[in-house]
Parts: C-alpha cells; sequence; structure tokens
C-alpha cells in the first residue's frame, strides 16, 4: 500500500484526491495546505487524514512513498526539492515551473535524490485524445501533415480560480502548455514556433486569445488555438477539438465526443469517445475528472515496474520550452519564428504575457 500525502486543498486538489480514493493499493494519510479553513474541509470529506499548515511537518512525521503536489507554479520548485530531499516520488501539477531554470533544476533535485517524478499534464490522457491517438498509431492515416488542436470557449474559469484575472502570463501557462503537449503528443517533436496573442476580456492582466502555430520534425504543421473568450452555442466547453489530417484520410475529433475517421480506402468511421462519469463527478467536468483517474493510474503503474511515466519532469522540460517560445515569438513581433531548441538561450526573467 503505497502511503502519500498531497500538498495543496484548493480549487483542482479535489480531482486528485477523489481519483485516489478510487485506485487500488493506494491511501492518503496526510494533506497539508496554508489556509487552515482548506485544511478543515479536506478533514471533513477525508476523515482520519492528517492535516498540516506546512509541507516540512508533514515531511518530518510522516512516511510518505510519494507526495501530490496541487500548488501554483511559483511554489513547485521549493516544496519539490523538499520532498526529494526527504526520499520521497514527486507528482507535480501543471504548470509545472514558471521558468525553465526551475524546471531544469526540480529534474535535477528529484535526479540526485534517486527519485521518480511526474508532472501531472492530463489532457494527454483525456480518453477522446487517447483514442484519437491509437488511430494515429494504427496507420489508416499515414504520416500526419496538418493538425488543428482547438479549445476555445467562454466558460467562467475565474469564477473558481479568481487569481488568474491577475495572471499576466494567462492561457499559455494555463491551458496552453496542456494543448501544446497534446501536439507533442500526436504529431511529435516542434522545432520551430509562431505565436500570437491577444487579450479580449478586459478584466484580465494577460493574454486569453491565443494562435500558435508549430513545425514538427518530419514536417507536420500544427495550429494550436484556444480562447478564454469565445462567445458560442453550444459551448464545448471543456472539450478539446482536433483534426488532424495525414497523407491517406483524416481523423476529427468533433463536438459531443464524436470521432470521425475518413480516407484509407474504408467508409467512414464515427465512433462515441465520451468517458465515464466517476460516482463522485458530473457532467461537463467528467472529461477532466475521468483523465485525473487515468493519469494517477499511470502513475501507479509506473512506480510498480520502475516504468519512467510519460509525462516524466525530463518529459515536460520539452513542452516548457515550447510555451516559453510561444511568449518570445508574441513579445517579438518581427520575429516570424522562435526555435524552441534555442530556449536554452532565451531570457527566461520575468516577461509580460506575450504582446496581450
Amino acid at each position: 500500500m503505497y502511503q502519500i500525502g498531497v500538498v495543496g486543498c484548493g480549487f483542482f486538489a479535489r480531482n486528485h484526491l477523489e481519483a485516489w480514493g478510487g485506485i487500488d493499493d493506494v491511501s492518503v494519510v496526510a494533506v497539508c495546505d496554508l489556509d487552515p479553513a482548506r485544511l478543515d474541509r479536506a478533514a471533513t470529506r477525508w476523515p482520519g487524514v492528517r492535516g498540516y499548515p506546512d509541507a516540512a511537518g508533514m515531511l518530518a512525521r510522516e512516511r510518505l512513498d510519494f507526495v501530490d503536489i496541487v500548488t501554483a507554479a511559483p511554489s513547485h520548485r521549493a516544496l519539490v526539492e523538499q520532498v526529494a530531499a526527504a526520499g520521497a516520488a514527486v507528482i507535480c501539477q501543471k504548470p509545472f515551473a514558471p521558468s525553465l531554470e526551475d524546471a531544469r533544476a526540480m529534474v535535477a533535485a528529484c535526479a540526485r535524490a534517486g527519485v521518480p517524478l511526474m508532472v501531472h499534464e492530463n489532457f494527454r490522457f483525456q480518453r477522446p485524445i487517447l483514442e484519437l491517438k491509437k488511430v494515429v498509431e494504427s496507420g489508416r492515416l499515414g504520416a500526419p501533415t496538418y493538425a488543428r488542436i482547438r479549445f476555445r470557449h467562454a466558460c467562467d474559469i475565474y469564477a473558481g480560480q479568481p487569481y488568474l484575472l491577475e495572471e499576466e502570463r494567462l492561457a499559455i501557462m494555463d491551458v496552453g502548455v496542456h494543448l501544446l503537449d497534446v501536439a507533442r503528443f500526436l504529431l511529435g517533436e516542434a522545432e520551430t514556433v509562431f505565436c500570437r496573442t491577444q487579450r479580449i476580456d478586459p478584466r484580465v492582466a494577460g493574454e486569453d486569445s491565443v494562435s500558435i502555430t508549430l513545425e514538427h520534425e518530419g514536417g507536420a504543421v500544427s495550429l494550436v488555438d484556444f480562447s478564454f473568450a469565445t462567445i458560442q452555442e453550444p459551448d464545448p466547453f471543456p472539450q478539446t477539438l482536433i483534426r488532424i489530417e495525414g497523407e491517406r484520410g483524416t481523423a476529427q475529433l468533433l463536438e459531443g465526443y464524436r470521432l470521425e475517421v475518413s480516407g484509407g480506402g474504408v467508409p467512414i468511421e464515427v465512433r462515441d469517445v465520451e468517458p465515464p462519469v466517476p460516482a463522485w463527478g458530473g457532467r461537463p467536468w467528467h472529461l477532466i475528472e475521468d483523465s485525473v483517474i487515468t493519469i494517477q493510474r499511470h502513475w501507479i503503474d509506473c512506480l510498480k515496474t520502475g516504468r519512467e511515466p510519460a509525462t516524466s519532469g525530463a518529459d515536460n522540460l520539452k513542452t516548457l520550452e515550447l510555451v516559453f517560445a510561444a511568449y518570445d515569438s508574441a513579445s517579438a513581433r518581427g520575429t516570424a519564428h522562435q526555435s524552441a531548441s534555442a530556449l536554452g538561450t532565451a531570457s527566461e526573467s520575468a516577461r509580460a504575457g506575450g504582446g496581450a
């Protein structure tokens, strides 16, 4: 039985805690949060789980196999380094870090301690995207040549996360990191990035509408297109809509969890890829809730077998390179493309929100 601690009892942590409760061989024994009210709510919902006001106290008093960090990005480096120094494995919420320097330091700290590290990058674990990946890998489409990855909506994400209104780096860091990871997952590594951003909602400090073009190894091109200010009926939130074109066919994730595959010399195939609704969840959030269960089961499987998680810290560095390349491209209005591989020499100091 894996004994685990969870740091952070805020907005998204409920999904983590509920998901752990349904996974065999896992027991949440401790939670940590700076806010006493959040600790009280966690104790009420999960009786018997011990609460701590700081991670140091939790790590000193508990014998933990791993720690799930569900806090904001600026706190991640100190927490990951603390947990690694205590000899426990680490899961860290996305975005992994506010800078590549912090991300690399966390990867190095876990490597020195000899403990596994996974970033909770759950979009690629959504059932519709996993099913689309199977189609791509089957070869039915031929080699991919183009993809459009869309996540445009007007859902009030600020009601549950009001701090987002103050973020100077908003949409790319919040959901763009997910979608860039999905682009890598489906089409392979990206070599160049071109990004333009907009600020539509006057309440926000950062960008809330973004278009990113990627050129991938092998020649495929993808358009990653997302917005928090797109008014439409019906609103597809929180679905990611994707079209992948290949040399022999096309596959699409359409609204309503429909996967449509055409070409390859066979009739058009349409499948329902809607995920199940967890007992503790509900629509429309079940897409996200189910992906949290799936990624956390993946983590346990990796611990049991000694495999590296698909979204390890080292892997997530490649996604973060694209994130910061996008901000650099948006800021440098005269620069058509920013090489992701060149990000190691790019400035990582506090930048404005990408030309928003």
